[in-house]
């Protein structure tokens, strides 16, 4: 009898033995199901994340590649300004590009008499080398900005400095437009008084600097985000093509 009960006690310690082994093997086979899972939801969460930046790389690209065209436009455009202004070693006549943007800055006193906003015969002639040049480029607009130095002005209708500033823009742009023929949709005459100047006026000479006409030369906005959204349809990020 004894021996029996101990068999039994010892069959019964066997069977949850086997039941804790059959509970563990089945959670071993769970957490390997779920593990399963969550690997492959991992995979997935990665293929999206690198087909993320795959489109954010070729987004990049395309934005350098419209950035560079403007670029390449902005240097022919200068090369030509350069061409057809001539000697540019002179200071009352520069030509640059700062920022994706092309300047002609022409010093006030090739353009105006002191105090004056009627355009010299001089200044004519140099007005219409630039106007050749924007004639030709039609996808450009351009901003005529007037520059006055630091020095209190008043004369006749002209109140102040921001007065002389803008009635020397809107001279300059009717020069271009009534003589030269230029689009008068595409320019645009500001005043900026002296509230931006190259030099501090300290002296003759910097404000002498300072009195100046500043044509921007500005790509059409709507031209340069076209080449953007033509990039964009690229069918390697998701866009329609052609």
């Amino acid at each position: 009898m004894e021996e029996q009960a101990a068999s039994e006690a010892q069959l019964q310690t066997l069977r949850q033995q086997n039941d804790f082994l059959k509970s563990n093997n089945q959670e071993l086979i769970n957490n390997m199901g779920d593990l399963t899972t969550l690997t492959t939801k991992g995979a997935e969460n990665l293929e999206k994340s690198l087909e993320s930046l795959r489109e954010k790389d070729l987004m990049i690209s395309n934005l350098r590649d419209a950035v560079t065209r403007r670029d390449s436009v902005n240097l022919a455009l200068v090369q030509s300004l350069k061409g057809v202004l001539g000697n540019l070693e002179d200071d009352d006549i520069e030509v640059s590009v700062e920022k994706g943007v092309v300047f002609v800055s022409i010093s006030d006193k090739l353009l105006f008499r002191s105090g004056s906003y009627n355009v010299t015969e001089a200044a004519k002639r140099i007005l219409g080398k630039v106007a050749k040049v924007v004639n030709n480029k039609p996808d450009f607009e351009f901003l005529v900005e007037g520059h006055t130095d630091n020095v209190p002005f008043r004369s006749g209708v002209l109140v102040d400095n921001w007065d002389l500033s803008a009635k020397r823009a809107t001279a300059v742009v009717r020069v271009l437009q009534n003589d030269f023929k230029v689009d008068p949709k595409r320019m645009t005459a500001a005043g900026r008084s002296y509230y931006v100047p190259l030099v501090s006026n300290t002296t003759a000479a910097n404000r002498a600097k300072n009195r100046r006409t500043r044509i921007v030369v500005l790509p059409k906005l709507d031209q340069f985000y076209n080449m953007i959204e033509e990039g964009m349809k690229d069918p390697a990020i998701g866009g329609q093509g052609n």
